[in-house]
């Protein structure tokens, strides 16, 4: 442990009003955990500015001025939550032995970050920030929340419930997950993947203490929706299963048709037969929505694309 560097992850997208104060927090955890375990000075902290608007790359340049332990990286334009913990993680690989990502509002307990550097020199290369409860959250958004773990359960994804991106990670971790290329990437449900030793770390979310939150009910649910069609094929096989029953449907409406013709029994009506039509055809473009939201998905991991853009390190 006494040659262990430890490196803090912090994605940044507008965080004027709490950036400051949640370093400070930050640095005072890492003199924490280098006092209990001889780390020394051999820990710091990296700051990925997601284009922000306001001044957050400003402080970032401000704090990294006062004290070389804050270092930072600019994207040129808003890249996103994921893309932003991919390129700290990316950079902060290169020298540290264990790297931490928290989200700059500090609403995951940094103090936990403690328990996760003992777990990891008790030998786990993953130790997840895990909610024991989600007393801050609306009615609504702790009922989807609890009813999408679910749904990925029943698609067969392997997620940790109640988990995002508060987690600790090792050196041959973090390398490992750099070598998945894709660009339409839902990290929390790739990390179960590695397959490496895990463990799990308690703590209670707390609310904002200023600023809004970046993952509004549009976001959150097409957040949501990049989860399930980045890590399974489950809705086109469904589409599958909902054309065959339909066609086994439309078989049995055949025969039905034919013994009522033959009875004299037809009965003539024209709202039924819209009804059909109508049902049909949206059962059809929900079909070819979600078919083409693969295909996109495709066309853009096809072309390669960079995920991100840095326009400048502070190192």
């Amino acid at each position: 442990m006494a040659t262990s560097k430890l490196t803090i992850v912090v994605p940044a997208y507008n965080e004027e009003e709490v950036l400051t104060s949640s370093v400070q927090k930050l640095l005072a955890v890492e003199d924490q955990i280098a006092a209990q375990t001889m780390l020394g000075q051999r820990a710091d902290i990296l700051i990925v500015d997601d284009g922000s608007k306001d001044h957050t790359w400003e402080i970032i340049e401000n704090l990294h001025a006062t004290n070389s332990r804050v270092r930072g990286l600019r994207f040129s334009r808003n890249f996103g939550h994921q893309s932003a913990l991919i390129a700290g993680m990316s950079e902060a690989v290169k020298t540290a032995d264990m790297i931490v990502t928290i989200d700059a509002d500090l609403q995951d307990d940094p103090d936990k970050i403690v328990d996760m550097v003992d777990a990891y020199a008790d030998g786990a290369d993953i130790v997840y920030g895990v909610r024991n409860n989600r007393e801050t959250d609306s009615w609504f958004k702790r009922t989807t929340a609890q009813g999408y773990y679910k749904t990925l359960k029943l698609l067969g994804v392997e997620l940790v419930p109640n988990h995002a991106d508060f987690r600790l990670m090792s050196k041959r971790a973090v390398e490992t997950f750099l070598q998945y290329p894709e660009r339409n990437i839902f990290i929390r449900g790739l990390i179960p993947k590695l397959g490496f030793k895990t463990a799990e770390v308690f703590y209670k979310r707390t609310p904002r203490m200023a600023g809004e939150s970046k993952y509004p009910l549009k976001k959150m649910l097409a957040f949501a929706w990049d989860g399930i069609t980045s890590l399974t094929i489950a809705p086109v096989r469904l589409i599958l299963i909902l054309g065959t029953l339909s066609c086994l449907l439309a078989v049995g409406m055949v025969i039905y048709a034919i013994v009522m013709k033959t009875l004299g029994l037809t009965v003539h009506g024209w709202s039924s037969l819209m009804v059909s039509l109508w049902f049909v055809g949206g059962v059809q473009m929900i079909s070819l929505g979600v078919i083409g939201e693969y295909i996109g998905k495709l066309t853009t991991e096809v072309k390669h694309r960079p995920r991100y853009t840095v326009q400048t390190i502070l190192d």
